[in-house]
């Protein structure tokens, strides 16, 4: 259900500044853009490293979660944990708020 696509001619990967024009590729590059057109995160990898289809994932589900619940969602988050509010009572606060899993 997550659109991918291919670039045959590097017009995609000039415009997000991973196509390398010595070898006529792309350099492994993964970038969520939300339904407004707003690019929310963005990971490049050399094309030796491949990527982790399943935090991919995690990260769409939690930019989702967030634009349609707001909060902000904390590392290692899965759908149903909880989120913490934004505010100045979070500033420098964010580890007594919240623990990572172990």
């Amino acid at each position: 259900p997550y659109p991918m696509l291919y670039d045959a001619d590097g017009r995609i990967g000039r415009y997000f500044g991973v196509y390398d024009e010595q070898s006529g590729m792309n350099i492994r590059g993964t970038f969520i853009i939300d339904p407004d057109g707003v690019l929310q995160a963005q990971e490049v990898f050399a094309n030796n490293v491949g990527r982790n289809v399943k935090e991919l994932v995690r990260q769409v589900q939690a930019f989702k979660y967030s634009r349609d619940n707001g909060g902000v969602i904390p590392c290692e988050w899965e759908p149903g944990d909880e989120v913490l509010t934004p505010g100045n009572d979070l500033v420098g606060k964010v580890y007594d708020n919240w623990k990572a899993k172990e």
